[in-house]
């Protein structure tokens, strides 16, 4: 087997950062050109939410109660929102494990790159793929009945949270990525994200749940973003007792940073094991 050097960062810091930097715009706009070059994934990618929307807007939508009462629609779209988030982790994922199978991840290893900008730039055409989701998302839940109500202002931080957790979550994929070996396998992982998104306020409120489930939906990360999202939006679905209920504007800021901490160092660690 033939052995990988592994180039070694220049030891001033400016320059240090400033070869970081490049590397990771490099890698941004490589990703960028895939889109250009093949862009019926990224239609497939919006397709599924949007579809997602009409489901069980337009057909349960009917069948739906608000806790406290309110616009089922308007209930929706922000835990919609929120899972759309956290879906990107298999597309993240997908992304990464298709590289480390086709060579291109050991061809990166080889080459005078740092380790930090291949999954800097993929968090960032992450970062920009999940942008233009979330606001074409935004757009077909306007067409559908949603809307916001306290301001642009409060808007506009309600969209941000999204980000935030987006941000938090693309580490999970780039970590899961460099872990599974096959694009199979990562298909497998794929279909645990359906109970990651359902059993949480996306959907229902926790509330109409039985108790054991309803605590386990109040502890999910995404229950905390849903929460303050709607709240920032004014949509109805604001409530309940609990302490992570009470907290869930704090909680939304939290579970993100808690997540990034544990996994933006397992990623950048797992690359750079891979050339050992």
């Amino acid at each position: 087997m033939t052995a990988i050097i592994v180039p070694e960062l220049p030891k001033n810091p400016v320059a240090k950062l400033g070869w970081i930097l490049a590397d990771s715009w490099t890698l941004t706009l490589r990703g960028l050109s895939h889109w250009a070059r093949n862009p019926t994934q990224i239609l497939a990618g919006l397709a599924f939410p949007i579809l997602m929307v009409l489901l069980f807007g337009g057909i349960f939508g009917s069948g739906m109660q608000v806790e406290g009462g309110g616009d089922y629609m308007e209930f929706l779209m922000p835990g919609m929102f929120v899972m759309s988030m956290a879906f990107g982790i298999g597309e993240t994922m997908a992304g990464v494990t298709a590289d480390a199978s086709k060579g291109v991840t050991d061809r990166f290893r080889s080459m005078p790159m740092s380790a930090a900008s291949v999954v800097i730039g993929q968090s960032i055409v992450n970062m920009l793929y999940s942008t233009v989701v979330l606001m074409i998302l935004m757009g077909c839940g306007v067409i559908a009945g949603w809307s916001w109500h306290d301001g642009f202002g409060q808007a506009l931080g309600a969209f941000a949270l999204l980000l935030l957790l987006r941000f938090a979550l693309l580490w999970v994929g780039i970590y899961l990525g460099l872990i599974i070996s096959t694009p199979e396998a990562a298909s497998a992982v794929y279909t645990l994200l359906f109970p990651l998104g359902i059993v949480a306020n996306t959907f229902a409120s926790p509330e109409m749940m039985p108790g054991w489930l309803a605590a386990i939906a109040e502890w999910n990360p995404l229950s905390s973003t849903a929460h303050a999202t709607r709240e920032l939006f004014g949509n109805p679905g604001v409530g309940g007792t609990s302490w992570i209920a009470e907290h869930a504007m704090l909680m939304s800021f939290v579970w993100p940073i808690a997540i990034f901490a544990v996994f933006f160092p397992l990623a950048v660690r797992k690359y750079r094991a891979l050339s050992r």
